[in-house]
């Protein structure tokens, strides 16, 4: 029976073959691995289509890594998607929708809610189990020991990269938002010190600006922390701790639930830490002067 771990095993083994795939073949494995939510419900002519590939590609990815066919490779990441839901009900709605039974496209304002709020859901479950617990302890730590925080995010990244700073800020932190005002993108970085932290948030297409900006932030040696989309992401090579956020999508509109998730829980985190600091200090202030 597949399993989860099944799962696993093939976008492990599909990433450690990734270097040696041809052109067409690293398309397919960019998109396998980038969008698993979404793979059980497209046909495989979209996912050839959003992939840019001939669909006859999809069947020698699909052998290249041991699948009679695409559709074979399909049902594992079928069978995940069922096992990571708990709701019975949801179960029942997934299976028609992905057996074909009731995959008609959202059209009205209700159905469009209904779906995206179901694939939000579903992303937002499988989200711990994407992040490793160390990375997250390192990456708040990270952040406490920051003398400056330069957050990079563009485009669809750029609310991101917004809120992180806005909170940034009301944690008193010394946080500076790189938007590039008037083409200035390396002036604004330009004072990155060994001392300070980037965040840098970029997601499939990648901002060619923020892959710029994260490889000098490592010039200057900085510590990075990247949240993106995907282990081959430009992003990755360059930081220190790199989160991959699986996002849910319909018909090429991507959610940022997930991302928003995790730039929360590393803001609250920090905010915790501020407190307990804060708390420790005005106790030792009683105590000099009571004692």
């Amino acid at each position: 029976m597949t399993t989860t771990s099944e799962l696993s095993a093939l976008q492990d083994e599909i990433r450690n073959q990734y270097d040696q795939l041809s052109k067409r073949l690293k398309q397919v494995a960019r998109y396998v691995l980038d969008n698993s939510n979404s793979i059980p419900f497209d046909t495989i002519a979209s996912i050839a289509e959003k992939a840019s590939v001939p669909p006859s590609t999809l069947i020698r990815f699909a052998n290249a890594f041991g699948f009679d066919g695409f559709n074979e490779m399909k049902q594992v990441f079928r069978q995940n998607l069922m096992e990571d839901t708990v709701s019975y009900t949801e179960r029942a709605r997934l299976f028609r929708q992905t057996t074909g039974n009731d995959n008609s496209a959202p059209e009205t304002p209700m159905e469009i809610l209904n779906t995206f709020s179901m694939v939000n859901s579903l992303a937002i479950q499988q989200l711990p189990g994407q992040i490793n617990e160390a990375d997250l302890d390192k990456a708040v730590q990270l952040l406490v020991d920051a003398n400056n925080i330069y957050v990079i995010g563009l485009r669809r990244s750029f609310s991101i990269a917004a809120y992180m700073t806005y909170a940034l800020r009301h944690l008193e932190r010394r946080a500076f938002l790189i938007d590039g005002l008037g083409g200035m993108f390396t002036e604004q970085l330009s004072m990155v010190q060994p001392d300070d932290v980037v965040i840098a948030i970029s997601y499939s297409p990648y901002a060619q600006e923020v892959v710029d900006l994260v490889s000098l932030g490592a010039k200057s040696g900085a510590k990075q922390i990247a949240i993106t989309d995907s282990l081959v992401s430009p992003l990755a090579a360059f930081s220190d701790i790199c989160f991959v956020v699986r996002e849910a999508q319909i018909d090429g509109f991507r959610s940022q639930v997930s991302s928003m998730c995790l730039s929360q829980t590393l803001m609250l985190s920090l905010a915790l830490i501020n407190t307990s600091k804060k708390n420790a200090h005005a106790g030792k202030k009683t105590a000099k002067y009571t004692g």
